[in-house]
């Protein structure tokens, strides 16, 4: 599969978030959202919201429950708290992306490494969150797009290096109006990153 294929449609918004930036829209219903590893092992926190009742939002156990799977690829539907289509992912050139994670945070960081790097997700969620009028008690358990989370039979997990490669993508389709917030991760004492946090490109279209 090409990498990165050309957009086949009307560019909406064309960025680059840098590790430990926030990134957030209102991606409309039929819209569709690409987000690419630049430079690959990048991993990228994400949420998602109905943008009519935000309320109702992204649910990683309905999620994983539903796909019969606890990694996303192509085929996997984003569902929410009240059993709602949120996005759905229709192409994917990673093929393994964590549901279980979560994101990082200053106090987790602490406890697990008795220091914090100078940014964490958690924080840079409520930053994406702002604009939407939502806040730190609306960040639930999040996607991690790129990042690997191996389970073992015995149930044991780790976070590992990631598998994508530079110019991996994933790209979901809107089923409905969402709100959709990045945290671009910058967590340097852990592989998710390969130990070197790098920027990504989010892209938003209509297609053709």
């Amino acid at each position: 599969m090409e990498s990165n294929p050309t957009i086949a449609g009307e560019i909406i918004e064309d960025t680059i978030v840098a590790a430990g930036n926030p990134w957030g829209r209102v991606v409309r219903r039929g819209q569709r959202l690409r987000v690419v590893d630049l430079r690959g092992k990048q991993a990228v926190d994400f949420l998602c919201y109905d943008a009519q009742d935000p309320r109702d939002r992204y649910n990683a156990a309905n999620t994983m429950k539903m796909g019969a799977n606890i990694f996303l690829t192509k085929g996997s539907v984003l569902w929410s708290d009240r059993a709602n289509r949120l996005m759905t992912v229709i192409d994917d050139t990673c093929g393994r992306h964590d549901t279980i994670g979560g994101c990082c945070s200053a106090e987790m960081n602490m406890v697990r490494y008795h220091k914090t790097p100078p940014a964490n997700c958690r924080d840079t969620f409520e930053k994406a969150l702002r604009p939407f009028d939502l806040t730190r008690d609306d960040i639930v358990a999040n996607i991690n797009w790129f990042m690997y989370v191996p389970v073992e039979r015995d149930g044991a997990m780790a976070i590992v290096e990631g598998l994508s490669k530079p110019g991996d993508y994933v790209e979901l389709v809107a089923e409905r109006d969402v709100i959709c917030v990045v945290s671009n991760c910058a967590q340097i004492y852990n592989p998710c990153n390969g130990f070197d946090p790098t920027p990504v490109r989010i892209v938003t279209y209509a297609p053709q």
